[in-house]
């Protein structure tokens, strides 16, 4: 791409936007930048491109704009059917995305993780090994920084661990990691995406253009992955911790790949099945990749978990604080839930993103662990629909998040759980799950403080 030749159009100045802006101007390319909400690090943001050469956009100058660029450079906040790319298609200009323009420049190694569950988790065990064996890796995409960050930073001997959503896939194309993992593929995002027909064929993206050089991952027991491997010309490597298969698998309790003994699975720290599978795509990664048996097992038996997913907080007067915040759809609420030990006080609710919670609680009514549920935020009354539907009456009801966490404080016992695993997004009341999840550590260590001053 010749970038003193075209004029771009940054639309959403997030992370991604400030990164793609920043990276066309240093290559001299025209930028004009555009965000439909003004104010506080936005605006920050705009002031300091437009000291760069960035053009700023404004309702005045919006029409004028998107006449002028050549191409739209869109955040993976705004959807691909928002009335400003509709009309770039419909004017025959290109639509890419930072994450796009990183993968035709970087020249790193990329290795890249999606799936709707499992993605900050598994690129966290990958990265984390791969630095344990002497390799010069980061994380970014969807986590970490944003990958055209790295484009100067790494040579070819270096590896980016790539964390990729689907609305980072809905603007790529022309990525093509060389090895590809898709971690599973449960019911997430349907506000946006409509239908799972469209959700799996945007997950389906990361592989379809592999080649017989490349390598997918795909998890044997998700049927809508394992039939994925019809779609990809790369190397297909299955992991599966419920059978017995050519790949990466459970063997008389030991994580394999091939027939090499990684670890035993009772070594690995975090817990749960879901984090078997998690090490066990990681594990075939370091096959293919032929690192080190000894040290790339060693290194994921340390690995301690990441933040805001089934992180414990404290325990107060006999009652265990566990945040899942991350915990934004039904599967990984239910993943969260089978993790508990003990009887459970659950809080959920925040911004819908479309679902049918019935199956839900349908799940928590038979199995035992959830003793209340605690309904909050915007879409409470939709979930209190479906929590009555499934015949669940252990529930509390109220808005605020402050004052749903309160709740679980008073209704809990000792001996007993409060896990913040929502199900839902988190943007009625806050920026992202981070927030959620930062929030709900602050008012526990607030408890916690409390109990200590008396």
């Amino acid at each position: 791409m010749y970038f003193r030749g075209q004029k771009f159009l940054v639309a959403g100045i997030s992370r991604s936007g400030e990164s793609s802006a920043r990276f066309l101007l240093a290559r001299g390319a025209e930028v004009y930048v555009y965000d439909d909400v003004m104010g506080g690090n936005v605006e920050k943001t705009c002031r300091e491109l437009v000291a760069l050469g960035a053009k700023k956009v404004t309702e005045e100058n919006y029409s004028e704009a998107v006449r002028e660029c050549d191409v739209l450079v869109l955040s993976p906040g705004i959807p691909i059917d928002n009335p400003l790319p509709v009309t770039f298609r419909r004017l025959g200009k290109a639509i890419t995305g930072e994450e796009e323009l990183a993968s035709r420049y970087l020249r790193a190694t990329q290795i890249a993780v999606t799936g709707t569950n499992g993605k900050t988790t598994t690129v966290s065990m990958i990265n984390k090994v791969l630095c344990d064996c002497g390799k010069n890796s980061v994380m970014c995409g969807n986590c970490g920084d944003p990958s055209l960050n790295f484009v100067e930073k790494l040579s070819f001997d270096d590896f980016a661990v790539m964390e990729i959503s689907s609305f980072q896939l809905e603007t790529l194309s022309g990525l093509r990691p060389h090895i590809a993992v898709i971690t599973n593929i449960t019911e997430d995002h349907l506000n946006r995406h409509y239908n799972m027909e469209n959700y799996v064929y945007l997950k389906s993206k990361l592989i379809r253009s592999l080649r017989e050089s490349e390598y997918a991952v795909l998890n044997y027991d998700d049927e809508r992955v394992r039939a994925l491997a019809q779609s990809t010309k790369g190397k297909v490597v299955f992991f599966s911790v419920k059978e017995q298969i050519e790949g990466a698998c459970l063997q008389n309790g030991n994580l394999t790949c091939f027939g090499k003994t990684y670890f035993k699975a009772s070594d690995l720290l975090v817990g749960g099945e879901h984090n078997l599978c998690n090490a066990l795509a990681c594990v075939a990664v370091c096959d293919i990749l032929g690192l080190d048996v000894h040290t790339a097992g060693k290194s994921l038996c340390s690995f301690k978990g990441v933040r805001h997913r089934i992180e414990r907080v404290a325990e107060i007067d006999g009652v265990t604080y566990i945040n899942d915040s991350k915990g934004t759809n039904v599967d990984a609420s239910l993943k969260a839930i089978n993790c508990m030990s003990s009887p459970t006080v659950l809080l959920l609710g925040g911004k819908d993103k479309g679902y049918d919670y019935t199956a839900l609680f349908d799940e928590i009514s038979k199995g035992g662990k959830v003793v209340h549920v605690i309904l909050y935020g915007e879409n409470r009354y939709k979930m209190l629909n479906d929590c009555m539907r499934s015949g669940f009456m252990n529930f509390s009801l109220c808005s605020k998040f402050r004052d749903a966490v309160a709740l679980a404080k008073n209704v809990a016992e000792v001996g007993q759980n409060v896990l913040l695993s929502p199900a839902s997004a988190s943007f009625d009341e806050f920026s992202g799950y981070e927030e959620r999840g930062d929030c709900f550590v602050d008012i526990v260590k607030g408890y916690e403080n409390a109990r200590f001053s008396v």
